[in-house]
């Protein structure tokens, strides 16, 4: 079978490689002149299954506003007329209560936890590599009332059999010894030994060659128009380079998605939400972290990627826009070299910002549409890359015309047929 997959990111280049070992003819097609040059490349390096929790919760309209009065504040709303930044977050308050949060999270960790099998399972199969470490992610918290607050997400994970350990100061030290040295400035932490971490950029650009050496065709430099329909078929895509045509179409443009599928009458209430990142040159190894150190207080995660520390964070409700706002890199500065004081050289950091496709509920939109030789896999918000290796073998799955090894009920865009939820 003939598929075209819109979107180079690590979920469209996870999806073609695994449509390709299920032996179907691929091509990716995408606007930039190579994989993962946009949302994909400068995230927070985490692949964090013990990490997949809504944005939509209790208590998080209140934290909410708090946030926005802190100086190195974690949430950011630009005022502008945008009627879909209106509804989505309408929406998502509706998902701000216990009930949603623990059907969604459901959702969410039934998906993660597949992709952690099948993200194992591909480097053992590849070897592929990405500066990827296995040491977990440690949550750590500034304040007493912090710590006090972990009850309810700990019920959670011991519930969806999440490994966990809860850490006084010097538990957190030993796992991340760059710590000493500001002790004084949490007072504990709770650690995900499952998590892992790497640069997803690599990931995805070494991904896509295993992908070519497979027979995946790579279409860059191609900007997308429109999907052409033709009865209850998609008969095309309208490209600048003419039109291309498959037997299947699978869109994983991430928070663009929603742009292309309005013209064949598929509202997703996918809504792009900025992140920002700083990558800083290591000139301390000593002072660096091990792995990734979640900053509870400004939810900014610190990663060690290789000879760099990713430091990423940030939630901005701005539309579409990819202006770099200097205050931004300040609150990334301040959390970096708070906590590892000689790790890098911020002077020297590269500054990012990409857009991450996120849902009111928080659960990623996967699988078949009512048009039905037309897929998606979008709307995994902070996950993507958690996410991929999983949304990649399932689809592959669905298009093969295979059941996939999960339950998809509520992943689908069929809870959003009515209304957002």
């Amino acid at each position: 079978m003939k598929v075209l997959v819109l979107g180079s990111g690590v979920i469209g280049v996870a999806s073609a490689y695994q449509l390709a070992l299920a032996g179907h003819e691929v091509t990716v097609v995408d606007r930039q002149p190579a994989a993962a040059l946009e949302t994909s490349y400068g995230n927070a390096g985490e692949v964090s299954p013990g990490y997949s929790s809504p944005w939509a919760g209790p208590g998080v309209p209140i934290k909410a506003v708090k946030w926005l009065l802190m100086q190195h504040r974690p949430l950011v709303i630009r005022p502008h007329l945008d009627l879909n930044l209106v509804r989505w977050g309408a929406a998502m308050l509706r998902n701000c209560t216990h009930a949603r949060y623990e059907l969604n999270k459901s959702r969410m960790v039934r998906l993660a936890e597949y992709s952690r099998d099948c993200m194992k399972e591909l480097r053992a199969q590849t070897g592929i590599r990405y500066d990827e470490r296995m040491q977990g992610t440690l949550q750590l918290f500034r304040t007493q009332a912090q710590l006090d607050g972990t009850a309810a997400d700990i019920a959670i994970l011991q519930r969806y059999g999440v490994g966990h350990e809860l850490l006084d100061r010097d538990g957190c030290i030993g796992h991340e010894p760059a710590l000493a040295a500001v002790k004084g400035k949490f007072v504990g932490g709770l650690r995900l030994p499952g998590d892992e971490t790497g640069d997803c950029f690599k990931f995805t650009q070494n991904l896509a060659a295993l992908a070519a050496q497979l027979g995946v065709q790579f279409r860059y430099g191609t900007r997308i128009q429109r999907l052409q329909q033709a009865g209850r078929q998609i008969v095309g895509v309208a490209t600048d380079a003419g039109t291309l045509t498959a037997d299947a179409y699978l869109v994983a443009l991430g928070s663009y998605s929603p742009l292309l599928l309005k013209g064949v009458g598929i509202r997703l209430p996918v809504y792009p939400v900025k992140g920002y990142s700083i990558t800083v040159p290591i000139t301390s190894a000593a002072g660096a972290p091990e792995s990734t150190v979640m900053d509870e207080t400004h939810k900014v995660a610190v990663t060690r990627l290789g000879e760099r520390i990713r430091v990423g964070g940030t939630a901005e409700l701005a539309g579409y826009t990819l202006q770099l706002h200097e205050a931004r890199r300040r609150t990334l500065a301040h959390v970096v070299t708070d906590l590892f004081p000689h790790g890098g050289d911020v002077a020297r950091a590269e500054f990012w910002c990409g857009l991450r496709p996120m849902t009111p509920d928080g659960t990623p939109v996967v699988g078949a549409t009512r048009v039905p030789n037309l897929f998606l896999a979008t709307g995994h918000g902070t996950l993507g890359w958690t996410m991929a290796a999983g949304t990649g073998r399932v689809l592959a799955d669905e298009i093969s015309g295979r059941p996939p090894a999960i339950d998809m009920s509520g992943l689908t865009v069929d809870r959003y047929l009515n209304a957002y939820a």
